[in-house]
């Protein structure tokens, strides 16, 4: 009997490949502009406060908040203006009381200033004084040092992917560069004598090479860098030999089709003389992908793919993302956004497996409706025309119309 045929549930298959597991993450720095998307290696900890002086959020005049007090458009005060604070340099001059400054958004706050007026609460007269028509309160229009972040914060934890705002914060604190998690190297083997290169021109019972396309763009997506390593005869021989390639030359290796349970199967045992402690897993309890491989060969993962596009990328979506994001030190981040929708019609699965059935989302009278996109497992246009996939649970014959289900989006 086939091994893949001792079906293991999709949880039991992921603790399973990831106790064995835990690769060491490489760092390198790169620039600010090369940064967005990498992943942190390192804690990044503040080494100036910020912002690193007190300086006005708005367009006014800088004052002691004592001297406003009681000030109304009944009843204004009128200060001396003792002076324009520069932007981009420190005023030069304090505040006496009875003073204020005029200041633009951004600008220093002089000595023992400790507020600011808006600009359009004052009026400005031509013997050098100011009408303040409202009272100010300590701090108000004002960021004081250190209230975005504190010398010494810690400001982004290692193992969290960087976003613009990630960026624009290293920025501010002056930092040119990012230390992040190298990304990894992943060989991509496809098999088959009937699968083509793009741009070819096809025969009879020919197809073209989706797999290498689909996953190496999912690879990219996820952090990781693709090498793909052609398309290969079906011949286990030419496996093994590309797979040694690929497993020296890379961090991860991606193998699909030849591992189901044709006469034809090889991979398991290509990818069982490739290192120790080998095949892991082969065979899960869900659809699509059931004859999907998790192995560890010399401190590295290979995975088993089944030959169809939809499942080959359906399974690299639950498993190989998962992978990528450990080697990367990715923590704390879902593989997939999630929203909640409405079926509109009902889907049908068999209790004992796990289903993943594609859907479209659809805004209808302000509510989300999930519509399932139904299709043969080969056709890849059935996961391009959906928006996510939902889970069917193995305890479970279905799920009906008008229940809530989870969508997780691509």
């Amino acid at each position: 009997m086939p091994e893949f045929l001792k079906l293991t549930p999709p949880d039991e298959a992921r603790r399973i490949f990831f106790s064995h597991y835990a690769p060491p993450v490489d760092s390198e720095w790169v620039s600010l502009g090369q940064a967005l998307g990498r992943v942190s290696a390192a804690l990044v900890t503040a080494q100036t406060p910020l912002p690193a002086f007190p300086r006005s959020t708005v367009d006014g005049y800088a004052v002691m908040a004592a001297d406003t007090f009681g000030a109304g458009d009944s009843l204004p005060m009128y200060l001396q203006v003792s002076g324009e604070v520069a932007m981009g340099a420190a005023p030069g001059f304090a505040l006496a009381a009875g003073q204020a400054a005029l200041i633009h958004t951004g600008g220093m706050l002089p000595d023992r200033a400790d507020a600011v007026v808006m600009l359009e609460q004052t009026q400005s007269l031509a013997n050098g004084m100011v009408e303040i028509q409202r009272a100010v309160a300590v701090g108000e229009n004002v960021i004081k040092v250190g209230e975005d972040v504190q010398a010494g914060q810690e400001v982004i934890p290692a193992g969290k992917r960087l976003r613009p705002d990630e960026i624009g914060g290293m920025a501010a604190l002056g930092m040119c560069e990012a230390c992040v998690a190298k990304r990894p190297c992943v060989g991509l083997l496809s098999s088959g004598d009937e699968v083509l290169p793009l741009g070819s021109e096809l025969g009879p019972g020919q197809v073209y090479d989706v797999n290498t396309s689909s996953l190496g763009a999912l690879v990219e997506q996820t952090g990781g860098e693709p090498r793909a390593y052609g398309i290969l005869p079906d011949s286990m021989e030419a496996m093994e030999v590309a797979a040694r390639q690929a497993l020296a030359e890379c961090d991860i290796v991606v193998l699909t089709a030849g591992s189901s349970a044709s006469a034809r199967d090889y991979t398991a045992r290509v990818i069982n003389r490739l290192g120790q402690p080998g095949v892991l897993v082969h065979g899960i309890n869900f659809r699509p992908g059931k004859p999907t491989i998790l192995a560890l060969c010399q401190g590295k993962a290979v995975v088993g793919l089944p030959g169809n596009p939809v499942s080959a990328l359906v399974v690299a979506r639950m498993f190989l993302v998962p992978i990528i994001e450990r080697f990367l030190g990715l923590q704390g981040e879902k593989q997939t956004a999630r929203v909640l929708a409405r079926l509109t019609i009902n889907i049908a699965s068999q209790a004992g497996r796990e289903d993943w059935v594609p859907v479209r989302l659809m805004q209808v009278d302000g509510e989300t409706l999930a519509e399932p996109v139904f299709g043969k497992s080969n056709l890849i246009f059935t996961l391009a025309r959906a928006d996510g996939l939902v889970r069917i649970p193995m305890d479970v014959t279905g799920v009906g119309a008008g229940e809530q289900v989870e969508v997780h989006l691509y």
